[in-house]
């Protein structure tokens, strides 16, 4: 009888807690959704390999069954995903008040719990001005030089090599120059190999979290771990022998740490460092792995980028088809099919002379040509915020987002407890839950982007990209948005200058893209890569 009534009990308690996971406690009505299995959630749909620049499926089937703002629940934790414009507009506009930046704690055990991403108000904005002493506009311009020099060399390796794998080049290349301008850390001569540590972090960065030897994520953190320790070790031979100048970025952080009445830590600066470390190659290697893939498959962009080819407009539409779709604006799309890297190199007084800030400046397709592949790339999948308190809107962004709807969601915010709009029907996100704003949804939205599958650099043509919009968060949004986004544009326009201007390649093989949900080249971009001197004097 008692084992009777404790059996009862238990399948009872289990049935109250399953109900209570499916359907969570919240003041007023949850967005459309699932929460999944117990515990699990949605996490295996969530990280389902796929080999698409189209929306990833497991946001496009629940956008199409839910709308475009819906519930579900990943590693553990209700999260709500919009891939609403507006909304993720509203989102940044209002972190520090109604969100804050959050990621899941996999996360944060990956990036350090003291990382600039976990951190808010006053000490985010300190951090944050002094990244600003490295990648602020007067240190690019002297960082330029250097930047062109590294390029310039790394491609002369490249073309005397039988083949190269695109990605590990480029982030070998990007690595050298970061870690000597944070560290004065020489990848090509040091003993320690800080570049493999991160190689094995990355691998794991968006897998499964299962923290069992032999992961995917184990390995990350173990790179993680050992990529610390080499951090401390530097840092505490810094601090036993001082530099009489600051000759990096860690001496610069060193010198606040060690500065009366510091708010700075040793864990806080060796997080910020490890972030620093990490962002400034991994996603450019992989926007740069992909800009060549893009322009190996449209030789229409690459003669636009580099040779000039200027033709009577109806003899220009029958040799390339995709001016016919922009006729209307003639003659000003004509202009767009002039060269623009040669010309930098005719212009020149002196042949020899390196790359002018001004120069780079002048490089308007070519920063339409980032901007559309960097929209197709996607390599933030999500980005993460926490609601701070109930917030209540509107269900109208499950059918056609209105602005004028958004515009008094805004406007009505107010420090109190919640947020109302109009809540007829409406849908509540519970103080603590996950709110994350899809970039990939917003990029590829066909009512923003025509053919928005098609790579088109000439849809940026007129468009000035100086931050985020609400149509474009390929660098984030808000007062997060990436403080390297500029160094990020010099690396990638800088190495395609040297790269068009004197080579050509050939496809060996690979190039295939995976998301999981990370973009990933599982079998490489390997190429073949030759300067067009030696070509031309081959066919001769």
């Amino acid at each position: 009888m008692w084992a009777l009534s404790i059996g009862a009990l238990i399948i009872i308690s289990i049935t109250h807690w399953v109900y209570r996971w499916r359907y969570p406690r919240c003041d007023g009505n949850l967005p459309p959704g699932s929460m999944g299995w117990p515990l699990l959630g949605e996490t295996l749909q969530f990280f389902t390999p796929n080999t698409t620049h189209d929306i990833a499926p497991f946001i496009k089937e629940r956008m199409e069954r839910y709308g475009a703002i819906f519930r579900t629940s990943l590693v553990g934790r209700p999260v709500v995903v919009s891939t609403d414009p507006d909304f993720n507009y509203f989102i940044f506009l209002k972190e520090g008040h109604l969100f804050e930046s959050w990621y899941p704690d996999t996360f944060t055990e990956i990036f350090g719990r003291q990382n600039v991403g976990s951190l808010h108000g006053f000490m985010y904005r300190y951090l944050k001005n002094m990244v600003l002493y490295l990648f602020g506009p007067e240190s690019l311009k002297k960082m330029l030089p250097e930047v062109e020099e590294v390029a310039i060399r790394r491609l002369e390796q490249w073309s005397n090599q039988g083949k190269v794998e695109v990605k590990d080049a480029t982030a070998s290349m990007i690595f050298h120059l970061t870690t000597k301008k944070l560290i004065s850390h020489d990848s090509e001569s040091s003993s320690e190999n800080l570049r493999a540590n991160f190689d094995a972090f990355i691998k794991g960065l968006i897998s499964f979290p299962l923290n069992m030897p032999g992961t995917a994520y184990h390995k990350c953190l173990q790179g993680r771990k050992n990529a610390m320790r080499m951090l401390q070790n530097l840092m505490q031979e810094r601090q036993a022998m001082p530099r009489k100048q600051p000759s990096d970025f860690f001496d610069y952080v060193l010198e606040e740490l060690q500065k009366e009445g510091t708010i700075l830590t040793e864990g806080i600066a060796l997080d910020l460092m490890f972030v620093l470390l990490f962002a400034s190659f991994e996603t450019t290697s992989l926007a740069l792995t992909l800009a060549m893939k893009f322009l190996s498959d449209h030789p229409r962009v690459l003669k636009q980028l580099t040779v000039c080819k200027i033709l009577p407009f109806w003899l220009y539409c029958i040799s390339e088809p995709i001016a016919l779709k922009c006729w209307r604006t003639f003659p000003k799309s004509l202009c767009l099919w002039q060269e623009e890297h040669e010309t930098i190199l005719r212009k020149r007084d002196d042949a020899s002379s390196g790359l002018s800030w001004k120069e780079y400046k002048s490089m308007t397709y070519t920063f339409q040509f980032i901007n559309e592949t960097v929209r197709l790339a996607n390599i933030v999948p999500g980005i993460f915020r926490r609601a701070l308190r109930d917030i209540q809107f509107k269900g109208m962004y499950n059918s056609i987002a209105r602005p004028s709807n958004i515009t008094r969601l805004i406007n009505s915010c107010t420090t109190g407890r919640s947020i109302k709009l109009n809540v007829n029907a409406g849908y509540t996100i519970p103080a603590g839950w996950a709110v994350v704003a899809c970039p990939p949804a917003v990029h590829l939205n066909p009512m923003k982007y025509e053919d928005p599958l098609s790579f088109n650099p000439e849809r940026w043509e007129g468009i000035e990209v100086n931050g985020a919009s609400k149509h474009f968060m390929a660098f984030g949004g808000g007062m997060r948005y990436c403080v390297g986004t500029d160094f990020t544009k010099i690396q990638m326009a800088v190495f395609l200058h040297c790269l068009v201007t004197k080579y050509r390649w050939q496809i060996i093989k690979g190039g295939n893209i995976v998301r999981t949900p990370g973009l990933q080249f599982p079998d490489g971009f390997h190429i073949q890569l030759r300067k067009k001197d030696a070509l031309n004097l081959e066919d001769a």
